[in-house]
Formats: structure tokens, C-alpha cells, sequence
């Protein structure tokens, strides 16, 4: 059955606290962590509603936020040349490295 975004993000919140309690911090410990509000933390917890930003903060304030990385992950292909195409978008993106002189020497 499918959620509502009420249900989700109340379910959301519900986890931000489990973590919260977890790892022994106090609202107002974890608020201060975030940069956040006292309110706005108490409000993401007991609603589920924030900011992106808040989001972010309160995920880095409790040690998850290598798991927002995986909240959008990248469609799988559907084909080959679909995997091709999305492995030559992601070399186009990255950011070429250049070589210092120092480090490109010719050895004689």
C-alpha cells in the first residue's frame, strides 16, 4: 500500500528521533549540533516538516549523511547502449586531473 507524504515524512521524523535517542543527544543537543532551531528540530521529529537544508543539517548532525546519497539513485539502464550513454555522461563529468611538470617526468 502506498504511503502519503504526510505518513512519509512523519515516518521520517519518527526515525531522525530513534536516531537522535541512539546515539544520546537531547533536542536541544542535536539542534545546536545542526545550526537549527530548537523548534525547527522539535518540529522535523514530532511532523516531519523542513527545509531541505534542515534536512541535510540534521542528517549530518546525527552521522547519516552518507545515506542521502543513496535517496535518489541513478536510474538502471535499460539496455547497453542506455549503460554506454550513462557511463560517457559520468567521464564527461568528472573533472579532469592535470599533472604538475614535476610529476609528468620523462624518465631518461
Amino acid at each position: 500500500m502506498f504511503e502519503t507524504s504526510v505518513e512519509i515524512a512523519r515516518s521520517l521524523g519518527q526515525r531522525i528521533k530513534f536516531r537522535r535517542l541512539g546515539i544520546g543527544l537531547t533536542q536541544a543537543d542535536a539542534a545546536a549540533r545542526a545550526g537549527i532551531s530548537y523548534r525547527t528540530w522539535r518540529r522535523l521529529e514530532t511532523e516531519g516538516r523542513a527545509s531541505i537544508d534542515d534536512l541535510v543539517r540534521a542528517a549530518i548532525a546525527l552521522r547519516c549523511e552518507h545515506d542521502l546519497a543513496a535517496l535518489f539513485p541513478e536510474p538502471a539502464a535499460t539496455s547497453m547502449d542506455a549503460l554506454l550513454r550513462q557511463q560517457k555522461a559520468v567521464l564527461a563529468a568528472t573533472p579532469k586531473r592535470r599533472l604538475r611538470a614535476s610529476s609528468a617526468k620523462v624518465a631518461s
